[in-house]
């Protein structure tokens, strides 16, 4: 069995969205609503509730996970298991709350080992949360181009 590492890392990132909290909360599970991590997939399985799994590929890639609260409209929480954590369990805590007319959504992702590839989810949470708020603005919905999201491997390709 591998050594959990002793030095984790935390990324917080909080989004207003124009929408209310249920429908915002609802967008980020729909895997038809570009931005959230179940559109991107190549092939996925999502059973949202306590003790519900997730398992989705992108780019041969696998991430998984398992639901540990699910609180509707207002908060979820799911492990996070990819090649990047290094096999250990992460944490993602999402949370809607009422702000004004729109939602705070904060996206917590916390007990990351303390690596490079770790730190890759920064980069990625930015992106896919960019492209989620985009659904909720003006203009035209962003797509999810994997490229976009992973600059440096899609130069190697």
């Amino acid at each position: 069995m591998m050594a959990k590492p002793t030095k984790t890392l935390e990324f917080k990132f909080e989004r207003t969205i124009p929408a209310a909290p249920n429908e915002v909360f609802d967008a980020w599970l729909n895997p038809r609503i570009p931005g959230n991590p179940w559109n991107a997939a190549e092939r996925f399985l999502l059973d949202a509730k306590v003790d519900g799994l997730f398992y989705w590929t992108l780019k041969g890639t696998a991430h998984y996970g398992r639901f540990t609260e699910f609180e509707w409209p207002s908060q979820m929480q799911h492990t996070w298991v990819s090649p990047n954590t290094l096999g250990h369990e992460s944490t993602v805590t999402v949370t809607f709350k009422k702000k004004g007319e729109d939602t705070l959504m904060t996206l917590v992702h916390s007990n990351l080992p303390d690596t490079n590839e770790a730190r890759g989810h920064e980069r990625g949470w930015h992106y896919f949360l960019g492209i989620f708020c985009e659904q909720f603005g003006n203009g035209s919905p962003g797509k999810y181009r994997w490229e976009d999201a992973h600059p440096e491997e899609a130069k190697e390709r």
